[in-house]
C-alpha cells in the first residue's frame, strides 16, 4: 500500500525545476520520444516535446531526483538511446509504445544495472502480453492512457477505468511501482476533477503518476510548495478509505466520466480549443 505517491513533472525548464525541487517533486521527465509521433497522435490534445541530451544532462545536475529518460519505441536505435542517456545521467529509463515480450527483454539488457528501467502500456498488444511482461525484472510501470485510447481507436482516454483494463494491468503488475494517468493540483482538472481521478488512482494503490501540462498550466500564481503539499496530504487521506468508500468513489468516477460520453468534453480538439484560445 503507497502512503505517498511519487510525482514525476515533465519539465526542462530550470527555474521551474529549482521550485519543483523545493516543493518535493520526485523527478523530472526529459522526453525524447519523438519518432513518428506527431503522425500518430494527429488531432489529439496530447504532449509533443523535443528534449535534449543537455537538458537531461541539467536534470542529472539536481541533486536528490530522478531522471527520468522517455526514450522512443523499441528499434535499431535503442541502444544508442539508452547509452546516451545513462552517460547525461539518466537515473531511470522509459520504454514506450511496448508491444512484445522480446523487445522489452532486449531493451532491459541494454540498460543492465546501469539505470532502472521501465515500460509505458500503451498499445492493445501490450495489454494483451500484460501477464508475460511482468514476469520481466522491471522497475517500474506506467499506462499511458492518450496513447492506449489511439490503439483501441477510442477517444475517451478513461475507458480503461471503467471496463477492467485498469484494474486488470494492476493486478498485473502488483509487485511492480506501477502509475497511470496525471494530476493536477487538487482544485482543477479536466475534462474529469483532479479530485475524483485522484480517488481513482488511490483505489488502483498507484505508486507514482505524472504532472504534464495541466499541472503547469494551473500551478502559475500559486504556492507551489503548498499545492504538492495539499496534493499528498489528499493522497493520504484517500488511502486510509475503507473499500466501501473506496467502491461509491469509483461509482462516482464512472458517473463523471459517463456523463460525458458523446459530450464535446471528449472531442480531442474541443479539449485543444479550451487551453489554446
Amino acid at each position: 500500500m503507497a502512503d505517498d505517491i511519487d510525482m514525476l513533472l515533465f519539465t526542462v525548464d530550470p527555474d521551474f525545476v529549482r521550485r519543483a525541487v523545493l516543493a518535493g517533486i520526485t523527478g523530472f521527465i526529459v522526453d525524447w520520444e519523438s519518432n513518428g509521433k506527431s503522425v500518430r497522435q494527429e488531432g489529439r490534445d496530447t504532449e509533443i516535446n523535443n528534449d535534449t541530451e543537455e537538458d537531461a544532462a541539467m536534470l542529472a545536475g539536481i541533486s536528490g531526483a530522478w531522471v527520468v529518460c522517455r526514450i522512443n519505441r523499441f528499434g535499431d536505435w535503442t541502444r544508442r538511446e539508452v547509452d546516451t542517456a545513462i552517460a547525461t545521467g539518466a537515473t531511470h529509463l522509459l520504454l514506450p509504445l511496448v508491444e512484445t515480450v522480446r523487445e522489452v527483454e532486449q531493451f532491459l539488457q541494454c540498460a543492465g544495472d546501469r539505470a532502472k528501467a521501465g515500460i509505458l502500456v500503451e498499445t492493445v498488444a501490450a495489454c494483451r502480453c500484460a501477464r508475460e511482461l511482468a514476469k520481466l525484472p522491471l522497475d517500474l510501470v506506467y499506462v499511458g492512457l492518450n496513447d492506449l485510447a489511439i490503439s483501441r481507436g477510442s477517444l475517451n482516454i478513461f475507458e480503461p477505468f471503467l471496463d477492467g483494463t485498469a484494474d486488470g494491468l494492476r493486478d498485473c503488475f502488483r509487485s511492480v511501482p506501477f502509475g497511470i494517468a496525471g494530476l493536477t493540483v487538487v482544485d482543477r482538472g479536466y475534462p474529469v476533477p483532479c479530485i475524483l481521478l485522484m480517488k481513482e488512482l488511490a483505489r488502483l494503490d498507484a505508486d507514482f503518476v505524472f504532472l504534464r501540462r495541466s499541472f503547469k498550466r494551473d500551478i502559475p500564481g500559486r504556492d507551489m510548495n503548498h499545492e504538492v503539499r495539499l496534493m499528498r496530504t489528499t493522497w493520504r487521506g484517500l488511502r486510509a478509505r475503507d473499500s466501501q468508500t473506496a467502491l461509491k468513489d469509483h461509482e462516482l468516477f464512472a458517473g463523471s466520466v459517463r456523463s460525458m460520453e458523446g459530450s464535446p468534453a471528449l472531442n480531442p480538439s474541443v479539449v485543444k480549443q479550451r487551453y489554446t484560445r
